[in-house]
């Protein structure tokens, strides 16, 4: 009987269970929040070592193997309209990679083996992690090529920044929203405008009724003194053929880790989701 320790059995787990939430959303275009990823992959995790604890054996039932599979995919997605879309996505992913440790361990390699379906390994700890990195990498570097066709998107924090005033908002980065500056080329960053007032002096943040009339504002602007920092930037969207919106220069914006300087941002009448946790918008 080969001893199976439960530390590494966890870890194992819990990165592979992490890569596979990660694998589904990006195929499925979902946002990715990588706090509940890792709680999604906690639980698969605990699952897999709970089923060698003396008495616990009924968590190999089928049921309970489904029940943890989609608790994962809850704790990781749930809420997000395209839950049912992302849980089959997993489960194939799932499938495909349960399949490939098969033909592996049909080729005679013994380094990762799946009993009673739980992912298991000979291998040093020291191995596990290396091994897992290296996965990790290639998986990165697999989905940066297919960024284009699968439209992977990411909830990032961003600090932006105007005369010495600055704001703190959750950004949804998304390779599907295309606006770009005319100036520059560089993507444009799209902010409800009501959530950037603080950027404005007192007295000056536009409200909804000006945001909505964007050739007025910009007119109101340019006497107060921001002549030369605002713009008019024509958009197309769903259901609008030729519309505009009122853009500011910033003097820097902090989107996740990266700089990106003097962005341009422009600022949206309306709400920019019906409850995902973001209020702007920014491509890659």
């Amino acid at each position: 009987m080969r001893t199976v320790y439960l530390d590494e059995l966890f870890l194992l787990n819990f990165v592979v269970d992490y890569l596979l939430l990660l694998s589904a959303g990006r195929l499925a275009g979902e946002v990715l929040r990588r706090g509940r990823l890792a709680l999604g992959a906690l639980l698969g995790a605990a699952y897999a070592a709970a089923v060698f604890l003396p008495g616990w054996s009924f968590l190999l039932h089928p049921l309970c193997k489904l029940g943890a599979a989609v608790g994962m995919v809850l704790i990781g997605y749930g809420g997000s309209r395209r839950l049912l879309r992302v849980s089959l996505v997993f489960f194939a992913v799932s499938a495909a990679f349960g399949g490939g440790i098969f033909a592996l361990n049909t080729l005679g390699s013994r380094g990762l083996a799946l009993e009673n379906g739980v992912l298991s390994s000979a291998m040093d700890l020291r191995l596990i992690l290396l091994s897992a990195a290296g996965c990790y990498v290639l998986i990165t570097l697999v989905f940066q090529r297919a960024a284009r066709h699968s439209g992977p998107r990411e909830l990032v924090p961003a600090v932006l920044q105007l005369d010495g005033r600055r704001v703190a908002l959750t950004a949804l980065v998304d390779t599907g929203n295309t606006l770009t500056d005319p100036a520059t080329g560089r993507p444009v960053m799209v902010a409800e405008g009501e959530k950037v007032g603080s950027l404005f002096p007192v007295g000056q943040a536009p409200g909804p009724e000006e945001l909505r009339n964007p050739a007025a504002l910009l007119e109101r602007l340019d006497r107060q003194g921001w002549r030369g920092r605002c713009r008019l930037l024509p958009y197309q969207a769903v259901g609008v053929e030729c519309g505009m919106l009122l853009a500011l220069r910033l003097d820097g914006a902090r989107i996740g880790t990266e700089d990106w300087g003097r962005l341009l941002l422009a600022l949206s009448p309306t709400p920019l989701t019906d409850g995902g946790g973001y209020c702007a918008l920014i491509g890659t």
